[in-house]
């Protein structure tokens, strides 16, 4: 058609369904269950709008609404054929006959399916989105006599439940059109999941399956947060009054089938719903919840005897001003195995997050390591490393990455280190010109491209980067004529609309690119450019680019991070503290390839305990005084002075990240990272060390893990005959 392929790929939309780490994991995870031929299912919402766009306007954030799907979308298939109704609101009625849901309103869910295939094995699985769509009698019952007109056009309110994604990372907000998602995208799997279950033939021997013994063999569910937890009393509910199982039976089969991921530590991001949002909404599944609690505290009350503490600190319902359910309690009692992401944020889960819960019963709690796709992260986004490899070491690593470790035979091979260093040169001369198409800044390819892309907030201190851009940018300015490593510092990622401080924070960068981009002294020795509209497209031109991956959160913040492995695929060497997945990435390359600094987990403790003071480092070391001071006087926003002042009152006097207490370990990591790009080739040695000692990080391991350890499933490295081939 005369068409460029290239070109056409650029056109697309992304499908920005999720907000960061958790939706991107979800989509590597499908990735590696297709090609490890599990039958696996990856079931979600297909929200008509997604993570918004983000526009910069004068240096600020401002949102546009993603219609994604304005020009259609031609990788899914609608299935009305399974369309499911889904029920809210109503009330309980206890009958002789047992338990019923009455008076609801009922939301049908369309569900909308997306091929997932796996590399080069002819396993194709599905990923199936629902889609809330109004009955076609929505609000025209008996008792609505009177405006049709109005009628029709409140069957929006119905499908307003699939027509936005909540834009908040780590943060929780208690609004009730986000309950009624949770619960629509839970009650439409349920029944999708139940009804293949007693349509297949396996098992027992009804000719339409009755008996759910057999269910929890057959069937798992991986729950992806707390967001999915609705799906534990849902399954009760379903077995209990719709299937007529036993309580106790049903109880068992429930937690046998349900696992929980628990993807935070941070206070601020656990789901604590207001009991009465349940009452009114969800009626039947406050009953059970309530039910469940008993139980649970009943037996903890048996074995902790007067340990009414224990009972509060382990309770689903939280007592107060406004009871809450606590979404995390209630998935690890009805879960049989619950785990973080990273070894270092699993023991936090298990020593700090639930401890009560882990003395209780110790063997529920693991560890699964994230991953990322090395078929996206390596062969599609980097080709050129992709094939220097393979002309080393053959194409086993796309499906096996820790062969990867076989490049270790040639980090003295003059040739390798040249062609590594070539293609990423190459990557850095496409990403610069990119640049300057896309947003009309030139930079300088020869710099070192000291990348921080992740969502923007206080915990993962991109604040620490403004200040040691800020320290450069004075000592250039203080000697001028010195030779300075030249960098562009980038920074890009997207604010929650309601986070304050994650907006004053991309108004700092900004602000600070203005002042140093226009500063004639600087020339081209630095550069800070602040990457508009992060997203999955646009990670893919940067990370393969990087010099240097910025992964700098407060230890014991980042449950794992996933970006930080992405760029250690693709030869940036990291920056890091002992957090998430960088703790392990240390451990597999050697901490000496890698530029760890500041405080571990143990410091942060200590320094809790004896009191954070961010004005006793604001008065020993002159250059952060010198940095904080430009920050608040006005330096870089000199049409509003006062601009920062929020900024600087949090960085001075409630900092819970503690930004100046690893400052000083920060600025002088970040003077050996120059020292080392200085010597091209021990830079590039090390570059291949981390590319060699990698293959820990792909989710096909995280995913064998838990098929093996979880599910109790065999991945399989089979090829399927093609279709066009008969089979035996």
């Amino acid at each position: 058609l005369g068409l460029d392929l290239e070109e056409l790929e650029e056109i697309e939309e992304d499908a920005g369904l999720g907000n960061g780490g958790l939706g991107r994991l979800a989509a590597c995870f499908l990735d590696s269950m297709a090609t490890l031929g599990l039958a696996a299912y990856g079931y979600g919402i297909r929200y008509e709008f997604g993570i918004f766009n983000q526009k910069i306007v004068d240096g600020w954030q401002v949102e546009e609404a993603d219609d994604w799907l304005r020009y259609g979308n031609p990788w899914e298939k609608a299935r009305p054929e399974y369309m499911l109704p889904v029920h809210f609101y109503g009330r309980v009625d206890h009958t002789p006959e047992g338990v019923k849901w009455i008076d609801t309103q009922v939301v049908l869910a369309m569900p909308y399916d997306t091929p997932v295939p796996g590399y080069k094995n002819n396993t194709v699985n599905t990923m199936r989105l629902w889609s809330a769509k109004a009955p076609n009698d929505f609000n025209l019952q008996e008792f609505n006599v009177g405006d049709y007109i109005e009628a029709v056009l409140d069957r929006n309110l119905a499908e307003n439940i699939s027509r936005v994604l909540y834009p908040n990372d780590n943060f929780f907000e208690g609004k009730e059109l986000r309950l009624k998602q949770e619960y629509f995208v839970v009650a439409a799997t349920l029944q999708d999941i139940i009804r293949r279950f007693k349509s297949s033939k396996f098992g027992c021997r009804d000719p339409v399956r009755t008996c759910f013994e057999t269910f929890p063999d057959k069937v798992a569910i991986q729950l992806n947060d707390t967001h999915p937890a609705l799906s534990i009393p849902e399954l009760m509910r379903i077995l209990v009054d719709v299937e007529k199982v036993d309580w106790d039976k049903a109880w068992e089969i429930t937690q046998r089938t349900c696992a929980y991921t628990n993807h935070t530590v941070l206070p601020e991001a656990l789901e604590r719903w207001p009991v009465s949002m349940f009452e009114k909404l969800l009626p039947r599944h406050l009953e059970i919840i309530y039910a469940l609690n008993q139980m649970h505290l009943d037996r903890v009350a048996a074995l902790y005897p007067g340990d009414i503490d224990r009972l509060r600190r382990m309770s689903v319902i939280e007592e107060g001003d406004c009871k809450r359910i606590n979404m995390a309690h209630l998935c690890v009692i009805g879960s049989h195995a619950v785990n973080g992401v990273a070894r270092i944020h699993s023991d936090i889960v298990k020593n700090s997050v639930f401890k009560d819960f882990y003395e209780l019963e110790p063997e529920k709690f693991q560890n699964k390591t994230n991953g990322i796709t090395p078929r996206r992260w390596l062969l599609l986004c980097n080709p050129g490393l992709a094939d220097v490899i393979a002309e080393k070491i053959g194409e086993g690593f796309i499906t096996d990455l820790s062969q990867l470790k076989k490049i270790l035979d040639f980090i003295n091979n003059e040739t390798f280190i040249r062609d590594v260093a070539k293609v990423k040169q190459e990557n850095k001369l496409k990403f610069a010109a990119y640049l300057e198409e896309q947003y009309k800044v030139k930079i300088n390819p020869s710099s070192m491209f000291d990348v921080q892309v992740k969502r923007i907030h206080e915990y993962k201190r991109q604040l620490l980067n403004c200040l040691h851009a800020i320290t450069l940018y004075n000592r250039i300015r203080r000697d001028p004529s010195k030779s300075f490593v030249p960098r562009t510092i980038m920074i890009g990622g997207k604010a929650a609309p309601g986070y304050h401080m994650a907006k004053m924070i991309i108004k700092l960068i900004t602000s600070i690119g203005e002042v140093i981009n226009n500063d004639p002294y600087v020339g081209d020795r630095l550069k800070v450019i602040f990457l508009e509209n992060y997203r999955v497209s646009l990670a893919e031109k940067v990370i393969p680019a990087a010099d240097l991956s910025q992964q700098i959160s407060t230890a014991g913040t980042e449950a794992s991070g996933t970006g930080n492995m992405k760029f250690m695929v693709n030869g940036a060497l990291t920056i890091g503290t002992m957090d998430g997945a960088n703790v392990e990435m240390a451990e597999e390359a050697g901490e000496e390839n890698l530029f760890i600094f500041g405080m571990r987990v143990e410091d942060v403790e200590a320094l809790d305990r004896q009191g954070y003071n961010a004005r006793e480092y604001y008065e020993h070391l002159p250059e952060l005084r010198q940095a904080v001071d430009q920050i608040s006087s006005g330096f870089f926003s000199p049409r509003d002075p006062g601009c920062f002042r929020d900024v600087v009152n949090m960085l001075m006097y409630h900092d819970r990240f503690k930004v100046f207490a690893d400052y000083e370990a920060y600025i002088q990591c970040q003077g050996q990272v120059d020292q080392l790009f200085m010597d091209p080739r021990e830079w590039t040695k090390k570059v291949i060390r981390n590319i060699a000692c990698s293959g820990k990080f792909s989710s096909d391991r995280t995913i064998t893990e838990y098929a093996r350890e979880i599910w109790g499933v065999e991945p399989s490295a089979t090829k399927i005959p093609p279709p066009n081939l008969p089979r035996d």
